[in-house]
């Protein structure tokens, strides 16, 4: 698979961690959007698209954000959802409350996708 484009949406807030959004199109018929590039404390790193999961609500059946504390329909209080007993960390715990919409699948591809977005992401901060 050939990443034919890479397109780079720079954010004009420098004190954030968002650096930009990037749009990736593979052999010239596939496109992911939302790709975001992310000032970390090791340095920039790509994020890509996900979405917040939801539960339903047990009074209304409505599907509130996870960890949402009353409905967003019914205003009924939300039961709490019990942190995992594995002992991973607080910011693994923070990531399960997304899913990833797109994502590779091997460990080489992801590098191969992160230096493309990481490169067209300088040049584009060389050209502001």
């Amino acid at each position: 698979m050939e990443i034919t484009e890479v397109r780079i949406f720079l954010k004009d807030s420098p004190d954030k961690k968002l650096k930009a959004y990037a749009t990736v199109t593979f052999d010239n018929s596939f496109v992911v959007r939302n790709i975001k590039v992310i000032e970390g404390s090791n340095g920039v790193f790509i994020a890509m698209p996900s979405r917040k999961m939801k539960e339903p609500c047990p009074k209304c059946g409505f599907r509130n954000e996870v960890r949402s504390k009353y409905c967003n329909q019914c205003a009924a209080p939300l039961p709490l959802v019990s942190a995992p007993i594995t002992g991973e960390s607080q910011a693994q715990d923070m990531q399960s409350e997304h899913k990833d919409i797109a994502h590779p699948i091997t460990q080489a591809f992801r590098e191969t996708l992160q230096k493309k977005v990481l490169d067209a992401f300088q040049q584009d901060l060389a050209k502001k």
